[in-house]
């Protein structure tokens, strides 16, 4: 399936959906991970804490599709964010994929309490001039924190992870986002443990085109230039999840999805401004 792609500010050439990894571990991780690839997916995002680089790694090398295809991301966990610490993660994340070097390395959450998320970033920059990664970005990072990083270093991360889904729409940061040259990436695109997809708006609009609910909340991610990262195991949702180009959206349906939001619409309460994911 032919995906359209965004390219990041130093060239980085994503495909506008990507598969989420979170709980695809072990053997039958690898499976899905490999049915996804052959599916179409080229941008798997993982993490250190999902404790599964080394399923994604497995997919990615046995799969029988060129290495340079696909895109591995993962992310630094907040306990490594003191800078040595942080540089022999990224190396440990790389050698537990057994890849030459993984495309693109965020840092999970900034936890501003803690005040090291600068030496992490120094510490991605360092991984990435030395070819342990080959991109580089955050996760969860507010535009404050974002300022930050760019003021104190010069380097502009070219990618930062957020919560977006329709009751949590993040304009706002979007916004700050296409003014910096950042691209966004939207984890738990179609909410979790929520009922977005049951929500009439979405419903009425997926019956409109003849599509799922949540062909529909990612297609609204697209038509607003977001990222999102379904995670799926069933190839059949797997599938759904990547077919969104054959309908299109209109202005007037994406306005009605956005103003889902409202001002407690975070899944889990998880504010970057105070939560901590160590």
């Amino acid at each position: 399936m032919n995906v359209p792609t965004i390219e990041t500010a130093n060239g980085l050439s994503l495909p506008v959906v990507g598969l989420g990894t979170y709980l695809l571990n072990g053997a039958a991780g690898v499976e899905a991970i490999q049915t996804a690839i052959h599916t179409g997916y080229r941008l798997l995002d993982s993490a250190f804490n999902y404790e599964n680089e080394g399923a994604v790694g497995a997919a990615v090398r046995n799969c029988g599709v060129a290495r340079e295809q696909l895109i591995v991301t993962s992310k630094l966990p907040g306990r490594h964010q003191g800078y040595e610490e942080a540089i022999d993660t990224i190396s440990e994340s790389v050698y537990r994929t057994g890849l030459d070097s993984i495309d693109l390395y965020l840092i999970h959450w900034p936890l501003p309490r803690l005040d090291r998320y600068v030496q992490a970033w120094r510490a991605l920059i360092e991984a990435r001039e030395c070819g342990l990664v080959r991109h580089i970005g955050v996760s969860n990072f507010l535009p404050a924190h974002l300022k930050r990083l760019v003021d104190e270093t010069g380097v502009t991360p070219e990618v930062n992870q957020i919560e977006m889904h329709p009751y949590f729409p993040q304009i706002e940061a979007l916004a700050y986002h296409r003014e910096h040259g950042i691209v966004t990436q939207a984890w738990s695109p179609l909410g979790r443990g929520n009922d977005l997809l049951d929500n009439p708006v979405v419903t009425e609009i997926a019956a409109v085109h003849g599509v799922s609910s949540g062909r529909v909340v990612l297609a609204w991610h697209v038509r607003l230039g977001a990222v999102p990262l379904p995670k799926a195991a069933s190839p059949s949702r797997q599938r759904e999840n990547l077919d969104l180009f054959s309908f299109q959206l209109t202005d007037e349906e994406v306005g009605r999805i956005t103003a889902l939001g409202h001002s407690d619409g975070r899944i889990a309460g998880q504010d970057p401004a105070t939560y901590e994911e160590l």
